[in-house]
């Protein structure tokens, strides 16, 4: 579904990203998780044409993207990054509706009928539809993030990429999302990429983590594989402890304040 060769990229004259090579097969669930400023955001960007590569491609479905117009590529891929500002007077279904504008014909100025449908459908997966009339400025953050996931899903898009989605969101909210995007992820097949800083709800909900360090990617593959104390400590830099999930069976990580680690035996 998405295959990335051999990235570098940054900003002007630095780079961020060095030689990241990365696949993603169709239905998977992977988890992009790092220290603040190790590329995450910036590895989104890439694979959403926001900046241009200086070595390397991205391919989604074998297609280079910077070959696909904006209207093919939001076809394909919905991204739910920051939520929209708290000011803002449009209607939850007027917002909604925006993730059907890559579909609309030329010179088709009114919603149809399968627009409709769309936003509709992907209201009632979020639980959205009973907020359809109300302003966004009125909602909670966590009704807004639920928003965002709806018009992301009115898109109909193959690839789903969340940026910090659970960013702010009480623990209700986040297990909210998390499970409604697994819930997708599972039925509908929705191959989903999501930037996430809680190491726990990573190791929870995504069937493969990429972590990256200082713009490399430092280790890949099933949670148990890559949150283990070593690999956490040597990039995180922070003493933990990781033990099984007794339910899940997944990996948790315990923190070891300071204070803890200074009266150890």
């Amino acid at each position: 579904m998405l295959e990335i060769k051999n990235l570098t990229c940054g900003y002007r004259k630095d780079p961020v990203l060095r030689q990241v090579s990365l696949s993603v097969d169709h239905g998977g669930f992977v988890g992009v998780i790092g220290p603040n400023g190790s590329g995450k955001t910036t590895l989104l960007k890439v694979i959403t044409k926001i900046i241009t590569p200086w070595q390397g491609e991205v391919s989604i479905e074998g297609v280079n993207v910077h070959r696909l117009t904006y209207k093919d590529m939001a076809c394909k891929v919905a991204v739910v990054s920051q939520m929209p500002a708290p000011g803002s007077r449009m209607s939850v279904e007027e917002f909604v509706l925006l993730g059907r504008i890559p579909w609309q014909r030329p010179f088709q100025f009114l919603e149809t009928k399968e627009d409709m449908v769309s936003a509709f459908d992907a209201m009632v997966l979020t639980d959205t539809f009973r907020l359809r009339q109300r302003s966004i400025a009125d909602l909670s953050a966590g009704e807004r993030q639920l928003v965002l996931v709806a018009r992301a899903l009115s898109q109909n898009p193959r690839i789903l990429i969340l940026d910090e989605p659970t960013n702010h969101l009480d623990i209700t909210h986040q297990v909210a999302i998390l499970d409604l995007v697994k819930k997708l992820n599972r039925q509908r097949k929705i191959t989903v990429i999501a930037v996430l800083h809680d190491l726990n709800l990573a190791s929870e909900y995504c069937d493969r983590l990429v972590l990256i360090n200082q713009g490399m990617i430092y280790k890949s593959g099933l949670p148990a594989e890559v949150l283990t104390y070593p690999i956490i400590e040597a990039v995180y830099k922070t003493c933990v402890v990781v033990k099984d999930n007794p339910v899940s069976k997944r990996p948790y990580v315990f923190l070891v304040s300071g204070e803890v680690k200074s009266i150890a035996p």
